[in-house]
């Protein structure tokens, strides 16, 4: 009997990891004015004065992170080549879920010198370990530049982000230089910080905003160049993937999914070329599997909220006032055994968080004098995504 992939000698993937979300291009397409803004924004670094903070906004999947590595990585090729210049070190964490206490311990781990102890889970407090952050700051030496992704989703982000711009001002730091590099993708994100914050954060912020489909064309081009065989794809699936992403949220990601969907169905079908009949077949595919992930990169409670709007969407009770949600939220929050927050306008700031991202749609309703104005929302996807995403997030929990 033969081997059961004996068949298989054939592909039309010529390297299929450069549609990967991992992968990291050599070269950034379409992001060249975001580009001069970092460069202008890190430049200081060279010449040994103290980073400037950097905040980035946009959707998920329009190059921040991208964009961040590579600058990241331009900045410190150059700062070796430069004698004044001291060592630029890079330290990236994401805050999907995490306490401050979570974040500056993972920090503190990555600056130990290989033969120490991880610094303890438990017994310690934040103000402990963000000692033992700037001791191993100053051990090491040289300008630190730490980038949180997911920002928005960390808990008790103003403590954190008070904390370490003034570290310098308040002894901690005397040799290192430290500046942070924040990622979000919540433009309000800067609203919820303390006054005290802002100012001692003192950022400047970059704003991505989404790709058009020419840009996203260019960028599938050069991508399908690299990924698939001589003649392996037809400028027609490159239009439509491109066309397909730009109408929904402008993503590249989203983009790349389809084109490397595409490419597994041709393959499937024993088809030579990718074609636009490829990409309209991996579209539902594509944007279920984007939902799920959409859901998946929301901190718990936000996941908590949108379950709520799937139930009360499922039962027909749509559209929704927040009172409404919060009432079901706290009996999803006990199903799945997670606190509940405790305040209508925790809440409130997750329905509109969800709702900027396209989860869900909001509705002004004016009843006048007697009954005021107040939002109702409707679920923006179908409640089965939202319960088998959230089955499986939360059966990993435990």
């Amino acid at each position: 009997m033969g081997s059961l992939f004996e068949d298989i000698d054939d592909t039309i993937f010529d390297d299929k990891d450069v549609l990967a979300e991992e992968y990291q291009p050599d070269e950034i397409l379409e992001r060249d004015d975001e580009i001069g803004q970092y460069k202008h924004t890190l430049k200081d670094v060279l010449f040994g004065r103290n980073p400037t903070n950097v905040m980035l906004y946009g959707k998920a999947g329009v190059g921040k992170t991208a964009v961040t590595t590579y600058v990241l990585n331009e900045l410190q090729a150059e700062a070796e080549t430069r004698d004044e210049t001291s060592d630029v070190h890079v330290h990236r964490f994401n805050c999907n879920g995490e306490t401050v206490f979570s974040t500056v311990r993972a920090l503190v781990n990555q600056l130990l010198p290989a033969h120490a102890a991880d610094f303890p889970k438990r017994g310690l407090s934040t103000s402990d370990a963000l000692e033992e952050f700037y001791s191993q700051l100053e051990r090491v030496g040289g300008t630190h530049l730490v980038v949180f992704d997911e920002l928005d989703h960390l808990e008790d982000a103003n403590t954190l982000l008070y904390d370490i711009p003034r570290a310098r001002a308040k002894g901690d730091l005397e040799d290192a230089r430290i500046g942070i590099i924040g990622i979000s993708n919540n433009y309000k994100f800067r609203d919820r910080l303390s006054s005290k914050v802002r100012d001692a954060l003192n950022e400047d912020e970059i704003a991505f905003s989404t790709y058009t489909a020419n840009e996203l064309q260019n960028i599938l081009r050069d991508r399908a160049e690299k990924a698939l065989v001589d003649d392996g794809f037809d400028e027609s699936a490159i239009r439509l993937a491109a066309a397909l992403a730009a109408k929904d949220n402008g993503s590249a990601r989203q983009a790349l999914d389809l084109l490397r969907k595409g490419g597994e169905i041709a393959e499937r079908n024993d088809d030579s070329t990718v074609t636009e009949h490829h990409i309209d077949a991996a579209r539902d595919a594509v944007r279920r599997g984007r939902l799920k992930d959409k859901i998946s990169d929301q901190s718990t409670h936000a996941q908590l909220v949108l379950e709520a709007m799937a139930r009360i969407e499922n039962r027909g009770d749509t559209p929704a006032r927040s009172k409404e949600v919060m009432s079901v939220y706290q009996e999803v929050a006990v199903d799945r055994e997670q606190e509940p927050l405790s305040t209508l306008k925790s809440v409130q700031n997750h329905l509109s968080d969800l709702t900027m991202l396209g989860f869900l749609t909001q509705n002004q309703v004016n009843e006048g004098r007697g009954g005021g104005v107040y939002h109702e929302y409707e679920l923006d996807m179908t409640p089965d995504v939202v319960f088998g995403t959230c089955d499986e997030l939360f059966a990993t929990t435990f």
